[in-house]
């Protein structure tokens, strides 16, 4: 799409007449439906005078044709200056000028085509912008890779001084600098001999025409490129169910007579990524012109890095996109849009995006949209991809709506129960086999120490197998202006632990997790989500922890670090406790052989252990002393055994302590408190057996849902078979005649479902007292 066009004159007194940014945007506002954005309307006022001054004096025709702002076909990518015509040997050309304002220094990096701007934290370097665009038109404009029209690229900084040396043109962008030149404030000749060079002769208007006119379809060149990429790559092999799934998909893209959304859906692991990008080597094969779309830019880079292994990722990337770029694309752009990770589709207030709805967006723009979904991966408010939500808007379009599944698991050394036993553990939904599974498929294990559970990871790195370590969005992530571009700062403290490691390096961005570097740090979900590995360790932070009262998890907001993840949830609990739980569930099931996990919140580590059927720590020994020494009820509290414990402070009888046993709980004490050992199973994982606890005399008041110390002749406690039980107090009353309440039935009721309530009738209550109430445990 042309946003200004005009010969080489007009655009010499559009720009001398101070109208040419005008012109602009009252073209993009007629074709696009918005205005152009106040900072980037001066940059086309200045950039325009530098460049029309380049023109005026590299001796071209005035028939030459000027484009601004070409906005690629099948792209939201916009050419900030194109200009066309004949060379001296007749060839229709034309050259793309990539424009920056830039006047500061700038810096290299290590990575192909990347640069450190003072401006944003990394930008891709001038001169690969501009090869960029070109390659895109080499690869997919049928006229030009015919060899009809022939392209050329540059980059002009008219604000920027050289440097010597000039990062810009270190070693590293070698290569990419003799392709596309990079011109700076004092190389004006230079430029003007560029131009001069490739487009003299004028007629640029022809060109123009046939360049917005031609055919967008993929090369042979670039299918195969592209195809030969799979030869011998066992990553992308297919198995199974997954090559129905693959099968189907590629009929329906290349047979149906109507516009279709194919919906896959599978939880981690079921092999949606190798569908997937098998499938887009096929369409290009069939010469269908598809797009590869994968909103979480790790994920995606990731995809790019396995599958073009040793050779250029830049043309690779051309057929790879984000989420956001699809708001003002014509209808039917694409013959396919391939989306994975469909679930992190983002609505209106999704950042830099500047449309309403990209699952809208991109039904409008494909004629077949096949979508890889699971529902249960949504972990932001923005997050608007469902099966629901994609049946919604492909009935809106009138398109036919094709679902499949995928149960197989292909993670998790094919252990399904483990991610069904996952599901159930972090009450996202009741599955099937969620008792377990196997241990030799998949070795899973809690470490009580995050530093043993870093050491175990780094010796699995050690060992060669793919490892990281993974946190939830629970510490802070301190900014590059702080001090922290390359993961110099140790952001997750457990101070208890003098355990400390910073999140994963910003100068790496999108590639940490296959950066050699990367075992070193922590990812995120925004840096793991979609990606494999060997073998994780996860760090569970106080966002999630566990009520044991309630045998429920819930979220702590304030500590959910994430502002845009927690966005508009404060007063929400429910649904922020949804999102961090699928974020834990998604790092959990990155792995093919075996997670490790470190809990901070110790009730959650405590249930996860009870799924495992794992003995939790008690307490074997503890010291006693004879004499409080002048700390009694300071900092010290007398231990009766539970017989004790009930004749002290249920009868009046006089009952000496077994000793004194020293406090660090932190709480005040009180003469009505002391310490008595619990014996059992049926508190877990509130206590366990053999768990020291500090418990307060009964005083009177309600006592409802509280945990008690009980007595009655009549209890026959099944673990003990003594007269006393700690249980968890219920209760069921009666108002007679007499308006006065009385209790019709008593209840103490265990926290561990494998055992039953101890129930009271009328008759019985006269013997049932209450001991004491319990506080903590030390």
């Amino acid at each position: 799409m042309i946003i200004y066009k005009n010969d080489l004159l007009g655009f010499q007194n559009d720009v001398d007449s101070n109208m040419i940014a005008d012109l602009v945007e009252s073209s993009f506002l007629s074709k696009i439906g918005r205005r152009i954005a106040l900072n980037e309307k001066r940059a086309i006022t200045n950039s325009m005078q530098f460049m029309e001054s380049i023109v005026r004096k590299a001796d071209l025709s005035e028939t030459c044709g000027v484009q601004l702002e070409y906005m690629i076909p099948t792209t939201s990518k916009r050419i900030d200056f194109m200009i066309a015509g004949k060379d001296g040997q007749g060839n229709k050309n034309f050259v793309i000028v990539e424009l920056k304002q830039w006047d500061k220094k700038i810096e290299a990096t290590r990575k192909d085509g990347i640069v450190k701007t003072p401006y944003h934290y990394e930008d891709p370097h001038p001169s690969y912008q501009a090869y960029a665009y070109k390659s895109f038109l080499m690869d997919f404009h049928e006229d030009i890779y015919n060899g009809r029209l022939k392209p050329f690229s540059c980059a002009y900084l008219h604000n920027y001084r050289r440097n010597h040396p000039e990062p810009l043109e270190y070693v590293t962008y070698e290569k990419l600098v003799k392709d596309t030149p990079i011109y700076f404030k004092d190389d004006y000749e230079k430029l003007q001999k560029f131009l001069n060079k490739h487009v003299r002769y004028g007629s640029g208007e022809e060109i123009l025409y046939e360049i917005e006119k031609g055919k967008i379809r993929p090369s042979k060149k670039l299918i195969d490129y592209v195809t030969g990429m799979f030869e011998g790559n066992s990553e992308f092999t297919l198995l199974d169910k997954q090559k129905l799934a693959y099968e189907t998909a590629l009929d329906i893209a290349k047979n149906s007579k109507q516009a279709t959304a194919v919906i896959i859906k599978g939880g981690p692991g079921t092999g949606k990524s190798v569908i997937s990008v098998n499938l887009l080597g096929a369409l290009l094969k069939e010469k269908l012109n598809p797009l590869f779309v994968a909103p979480n830019a790790a994920f995606r880079e990731v995809i790019i890095d396995k599958l073009a292994q040793n050779h250029s990722k830049t043309r690779l990337r051309n057929i790879f996109s984000g989420s956001s770029s699809f708001t003002d694309m014509e209808k039917n752009a694409y013959d396919v849009i391939i989306v994975d990770e469909a679930h992190r589709l983002k609505n209106q207030k999704a950042f830099m995006y500047q449309g309403e709805n990209q699952v809208k967006d991109i039904l409008n723009a494909g004629r077949t949209a096949i979508f890889f979904i699971d529902d249960d991966q949504v972990i932001r408010p923005e997050d608007i991809g469902s099966v629901a939500e994609l049946k919604k808007r492909a009935k809106e379009y009138g398109m036919n709506v094709r679902e499949m599944e995928l149960s197989v698991q292909f993670r998790c050394s094919g252990a399904e129960g483990y991610v069904n036993w996952l599901n159930n553990t972090l009450h996202i939904k009741d599955t099937a086999n969620y008792d377990g599974w196997e241990s030799e498929d998949f070795e899973f294990k809690i470490f009580e120490d995050p530093n043993k559970l870093r050491e175990a990871i780094l010796e699995k790195d050690r060992q060669n197998f793919n490892s990281r370590i993974l946190a939830g969005y629970a510490w802070s992530w301190t900014s590059h202006k702080k001090g922290n571009p390359d993961a110099d700062v140790d952001d997750i403290v457990i101070l208890e632990h003098d355990f400390s490691m910073p999140w994963n390096s910003r100068k790496v961005g999108s590639t940490w997790a296959i950066d050699e570097e990367g075992v070193h740090q922590a990812g995120c979900i925004h840096t793991s989500q979609g990606l494999e590995f060997d073998y994780v360790g996860v760090i569970v932070g106080n966002d999630l922890c566990f009520d044991p009262d309630k045998m429920e998890f819930y979220a702590d907001w304030k500590s959910y670090k994430d502002s845009a993840g927690k966005s508009g949830l404060k007063e929400k609990p429910e649904e922020l406790k949804a999102l961090i739980k699928n974020i834990y569930k998604v790092l959990m099931s990155r792995a093919h052989m075996g997670c490790y996990v470190y809990f901070v919140d110790k009730e959650a580590e405590k249930y996860f252990k009870t799924r495992l059927n794992i003995e939790t720590e008690t307490a074997e020994t503890i010291d006693l002393f004879d004499n409080p020494n002048g700390r009694a009820y300071i900092d010290m509290l007398p231990f009766y055994t539970l017989e004790a414990a009930c004749g002290a402070f249920g009868e009046s009888v006089s009952a000496e302590p077994s000793g004194w046993i020293k406090i660090h709980t932190g709480k005040t004490l009180s003469r009505d408190m002391f310490v008595t050992r619990v014996k059992g199973n049926s508190m877990e994982p509130l206590i366990y057996d053999g768990d020291y606890c500090m418990f307060r005399k009964y005083g009177g008041g309600s006592r409802s849902g509280k945990i008690v110390l009980v007595q009655s002749s009549d209890i026959e406690d099944p673990e003990t078979g003594g007269q006393y039980t700690v249980k968890k107090y219920t209760s069921e009353k009666e108002i007679p005649n007499d308006e006065t309440w009385r209790h019709t039935r008593i209840l103490l009721k265990p926290l561990n479902p494998e055992f039953e309530p101890i129930v009271f009738d009328k008759r019985e209550i006269e013997d049932f007292k209450i001991i004491a109430e319990f506080i903590a445990k030390i």
